[in-house]
């Protein structure tokens, strides 16, 4: 049986994309997204905030335009492969890094929100960017589903 896992986050830059290029020529960039939730403490009534970092990871053409467009605090949505992966780090202390392997990046930034960054909607690779040359993409909201009719629903195991 097939496994599948798909991650989909929307948060900032932590640090200005690395690009390097494996030893066979093919362009990787790395870079951290940091992802903010506020909950409420149900107890003081208080908001607290919570961060969670991921690291994220480009391969090939998508890497290069990466790392060429996107800098720290730049606001994106990321879509890809998600892994958790546990080490033991120098101080002895014992992590997890929560890691995507990227399909698609697409920057949320409108221009002028940070300096140097592409235009908003701006789909860094994937499927969406055949062809990017800087041009805008411009998200397009999906067709409702038919709603199922009251005999289908007579169907269903539950």
């Amino acid at each position: 049986m097939a496994s599948f896992s798909k991650a989909m986050i929307i948060g900032n830059l932590g640090r200005d994309p690395e690009m390097r290029y494996t030893p066979n020529g093919r362009p990787v960039t790395e870079f951290s997204v940091a992802v903010n939730q506020s909950t409420k403490n149900q107890q003081t009534g208080e908001w607290v905030e919570a961060t969670d970092w991921f690291r994220v990871t480009v391969w090939g053409d998508r890497a290069e335009r990466t790392a060429e467009q996107l800098r720290k605090g730049n606001r994106v949505f990321v879509e890809g492969r998600f892994r958790t992966r546990e080490y033991d780090a120098r101080d002895g202390q014992h992590r997890v890094s929560l890691e995507i392997t990227a399909d698609s990046v697409v920057s949320l930034d409108r221009p002028g929100d940070v300096e140097g960054g592409p235009p908003a909607g701006s789909s860094l690779g994937g499927a969406s960017a055949a062809g990017f040359g800087g041009e805008t993409v411009r998200p397009t909201r999906p067709a409702p589903a038919p709603r199922p009719s009251d005999d289908d629903l007579d169907d269903l195991p539950f």
